[in-house]
């Protein structure tokens, strides 16, 4: 007898997953420095737990949800919206989870809102109360983003005046526009490309990673896939000088979103567009919305260089991973190339993902949603720098144009795995954390066994005993 499944139970299950995220990450999520608890206290250990115990059963609330979407009668997109908005509930006030880039998100709009080239200087030069809730590895570090994320973020220091409960609302509201957005856009790109909007939106837009990340963790990246979304949509429609703007100013929040015009070029083709006219009409309204773009944000073209921005030491990007190892066997060789060992991986790993982009464009021409989804997907895989959400940016387009279920299921187990990845304080991994969340995570799969159990259990026989 199988565990019993249905969406009541699903919605329940994920509420209560979330539940538990938001009431662990109270003493053990990125909180202010006033708030910081000692890891090893008592109230940040049992949060730790919470939050992974939460973690662990919304991965499972998330795996029923898609057995339901594969069945005979799935859910409804509007279903699968509610369910989106009871799991997302609980998230909504809860302290920023799983990083703490939002905190440089407000110290680089308040930046912006006091007229400092934020291109140029890091949060340190803002100083204040604010500056000082940023990572100190990013304190000196220039914006990373471009000017359309940095208005927004600069209307909102203006609207809270400082206030940091209320930027952190404010940029979770953001966040949540984003993933609306998202939502919105992933059944017609689904029926684009001949896959079943159900599935797009369990694998793009309810999978733990937008939830733990986008919505918990507030980045910006939702901001920048929605509207990518909206964009690609349009550019299906009969506007494809509004999908090129709307995929520009996606780009001009976080600029792997670029490689979506060359998606624009392609649908107006396919629409029945000459190639020449629909590479001018798309370059001619990227460049006007991104010099307005620029204009308006009053920052200035130094996003264009964003791209320089160092990357942690520690990041476990694989051309990072290789870097180090080949620098430190360099070190024991005795060679004076060591420090050039990780310079060298990133710029192959730049070499090696044009390659990969190029091959994946010539061969999927005819599915141009698919294309940038597996584009944007090596592009994070690649790169220099990677972190969960970076994985966001090509599932949430492989969601809508999959070919198969077996490409779902293998981008669902990856979801799965980095779901997992992270701690809540977003801080590195020590080993006494690591026992904690895996205690977390074991204590929920033996709850979930447990009512497992419990629903297989056969029913009382009924009647009286002579």
């Amino acid at each position: 007898m199988a565990f019993p499944v249905d969406l009541r139970r699903c919605q329940v299950l994920g509420l209560a997953g979330t539940a538990f995220l938001a009431l662990g990450g109270d003493t053990a999520g990125a909180l202010p420095v006033r708030e910081l608890l000692a890891p090893a206290s008592v109230r940040a250990a049992l949060g730790l737990i919470g939050v992974y115990f939460g973690v662990v059963l919304l991965i499972a609330a998330w795996l029923l949800l898609g057995r339901l979407v594969r069945g005979a009668e799935p859910p409804t997109p509007r279903a699968l919206f509610l369910v989106l908005a009871i799991w997302a509930a609980p998230l909504l006030l809860a302290p920023p989870l799983f990083s703490r880039d939002v905190y440089s998100y407000l110290a680089q709009g308040a930046m912006v809102d006091a007229h400092m080239d934020v291109y140029t200087h890091g949060p340190a030069q803002l100083g204040g109360p604010l500056a000082d809730e940023v990572a100190p590895l990013w304190q000196h570090t220039a914006a990373p983003y471009g000017p359309v994320f940095l208005a927004l973020a600069s209307a909102l220091a203006g609207l809270t005046r400082g206030e940091l409960p209320a930027g952190l609302f404010g940029m979770r509201l953001v966040a949540l526009f984003g993933v609306a957005l998202m939502a919105a856009a992933l059944p017609r790109l689904a029926r684009h490309s001949g896959a079943d909007p159900a599935a797009a939106l369990w694998l793009g837009v309810l999978n733990p990673l937008v939830l733990l990340h986008l919505v918990a963790g507030a980045h910006n990246d939702a901001i920048m896939l929605g509207l990518l979304g909206a964009g690609l949509v349009a550019a299906l429609g009969r506007w494809p000088v509004l999908g090129a703007v709307l995929v520009t100013l996606a780009a001009l929040v976080k600029a792997p979103a670029a490689l979506g015009l060359a998606a624009v070029v392609l649908l107006q083709i396919r629409a029945g567009h000459r190639p020449a006219k629909a590479v001018l009409t798309t370059a001619l309204a990227a460049g006007a919305t991104t010099v307005a773009a620029t204009a308006v944000a009053g920052t200035g073209y130094g996003w264009t260089g964003a791209l320089d921005t160092p990357v942690s030491p520690q990041n476990w990007a694989l051309t990072s991973l290789l870097g180090r190892a080949t620098g430190a066997l360099l070190e024991r060789l005795g060679s004076d190339l060591a420090p050039l060992a990780v310079p060298a991986w990133h710029l192959l790993g730049l070499a090696l993902t044009s390659v990969l982009v190029v091959a994946i464009w010539w061969r999927l021409r005819p599915r141009p949603v698919y294309a940038l989804g597996l584009s944007l997907a090596a592009v994070a895989a690649f790169g220099p720098a990677i972190r969960p959400w970076y994985a966001l940016w090509g599932l949430f387009l492989i969601a809508a144009a999959a070919p198969t279920t077996s490409v779902r299921h293998r981008v669902a187990a990856v979801t799965g795995v980095l779901a997992l990845a992270t701690l809540p304080s977003g801080g590195p991994v020590d080993t006494a954390q690591l026992v904690l969340a895996v205690s977390g995570g074991a204590l929920a799969v033996v709850v979930l066994w447990q009512a497992r159990q419990a629903a297989q259990a056969p029913a009382p026989a009924s009647g009286r005993t002579v």
